[in-house]
């Protein structure tokens, strides 16, 4: 027998031993999708941001707040809106007040682009919010 079928045939009798010992709770069952956890926490990744870039106005007392009624200080601040309406939609990320004025806002109207006279968000924060969003906008 050559080195080379010799090494094919232990690789495969390798293979074989670790399938046929697979644990039995490794294996996917068929009749349940598979979950999978959020990707985006809000208390780890989206309230730090929304506290960093927007909060020194979307505060009780901070002008955002006075002219919107939006507070960005705390989950249920997010998620109660404005008073004109909700800012979020729950795995809508699309029709989420937020991501428009986030995104597209500045197009329309340096006036509504958020957040006003800063830098607009990079990519990655507004990327980070859209997923939160998308993934049910959860208080985790």
């Amino acid at each position: 027998m050559s080195r080379t079928n010799l090494v094919l045939r232990t690789l495969a009798a390798a293979c074989s031993a670790a399938i046929i010992w697979l644990p039995s709770n490794l294996a996917a069952d068929p009749a349940k999708p598979p979950t999978k956890p959020p990707t985006v926490s809000f208390a780890e990744d989206i309230l730090p941001l929304l506290n960093w870039r927007c909060s020194s106005c979307h505060k009780p007392g901070g002008k955002g707040y006075e002219e919107s009624g939006l507070d960005l200080t705390s989950y249920a601040g997010v998620m109660k809106g404005t008073k004109f309406g909700p800012m979020v939609v729950p795995g809508d990320p699309q029709t989420s007040n937020l991501m428009l004025l986030l995104d597209w806002a500045g197009h329309i109207s340096p006036q509504i682009r958020m957040p006003h006279e800063k830098t607009k968000l990079s990519v990655c924060d507004r990327d980070a919010i859209r997923t939160w969003i998308r993934e049910g906008a959860k208080n985790n």
